[in-house]
């Protein structure tokens, strides 16, 4: 009897640390979704390479913070300094095109657009040396192709938004952007926490400059557009960072990246539901293939990778499909 109750309560125990565990990634796509909303409406009412700068001044000052706390890890090498920089420069470049996309077209839209990132990512990212993706992967992506012509021919203005087509090229940087870090990765003992640090503190170097005659308007923003300058630069940045971090330690690669991959189905959500969006028939059948599409080529690159001949339990842990680090609009 005592032995069957404790293996009840062991069992009980797993179920509930899975589901804690779950509910933090789900949260993270939540919040990852909603960043494209808060960009807009943030970039209402300031500039946007204003809002660029705050984003890196918060989330460095935190960062950094976190890392002086950790006394015994608190220096930096001198390769996290130099991939931390090199990576820091394609960021801001992922970041300067999602946010200028975003406060040109809806916030579902940019939502969705950008997830093209996951298909457009194995694509690039040879570093493995796992060999050509199966001709399954580019039928997926072709539907993904097929998505971003109904989005952008469905929306209810007669010509192409801009913006639309700044996330496009925003997809594509941020694809390589990722790419990058798995390339520069291989081989070095780099702590995320201190990369991202000196990415932050980069993104600051590059934004002040443009924008040291705004900050004067900045000062005199409202506690709104504040509020939402640290939402991006602390929720959608290191919260997110940090959580699934620890979430993805406590879970398969697999069922982290089917939770996180449902950012774009929370980006329209929170768009029409909060934004006041609205799609026609024509987007809304391209936000459907969107998601699909994605799921199916994640999927398939997802098995492609566990069956080529260099995959290893480490491998699946390091680089699971659909995570990544913090480039949200």
């Amino acid at each position: 009897m005592a032995l069957g109750f404790s293996i009840q309560m062991v069992q009980r125990g797993r179920m509930l640390d899975a589901r804690r565990t779950d509910a933090v990634l789900l949260l993270v796509a939540i919040v990852w979704g909603s960043s494209y909303l808060t960009a807009k409406t943030a970039t209402a009412a300031l500039p946007v390479l204003v809002v660029l700068f705050a984003r890196y001044a918060i989330a460095a000052v935190f960062c950094l913070a976190l890392v002086v706390s950790r006394r015994a890890t608190r220096r930096w090498t001198r390769g996290e300094v130099r991939v931390g920089a090199l990576l820091g420069v394609s960021q801001a470049a992922v970041l300067v095109l999602e946010t200028y996309g975003v406060a040109h077209t809806s916030a579902a839209n940019a939502g969705l657009i950008i997830s093209l990132t996951i298909v457009l990512t194995p694509m690039l990212d040879r570093a493995g040396g796992r060999g050509r993706l199966p001709v399954t992967f580019f039928a997926a992506a072709g539907v993904c192709v097929v998505a971003v012509g109904l989005l952008l021919s469905g929306t209810e203005l007669h010509a192409v938004r801009s913006g639309d087509l700044m996330m496009l090229a925003a997809a594509a940087v941020r694809a390589g952007h990722v790419a990058l870090v798995g390339r520069l990765s291989v081989g070095r003992t780099l702590r995320p926490l201190h990369l991202t640090a000196v990415q932050t503190v980069v993104g600051c170097v590059l934004f002040l400059p443009p924008v040291t005659g705004d900050l004067g308007v900045l000062a005199d923003s409202s506690g709104l557009t504040w509020a939402q300058l640290v939402y991006l630069a602390l929720f959608c940045g290191l919260f997110a960072f940090l959580s699934q971090t620890w979430a993805v330690q406590r879970t398969s690669a697999s069922r982290a990246s089917l939770l996180l991959g449902t950012e774009p189905i929370w980006a329209v959500a929170v768009g029409i539901g909060l934004g006041g969006e609205r799609f026609t028939a024509l987007a809304a059948v391209g936000a459907l293939l969107m998601v699909g599409g994605t799921y199916w080529g994640q999927a398939i690159e997802r098995t492609h990778r566990r069956t080529g001949p260099q995959y290893t339990k480490t491998t699946e842990a390091r680089t699971p499909a659909g995570l990544r680090e913090d480039s949200h609009a």
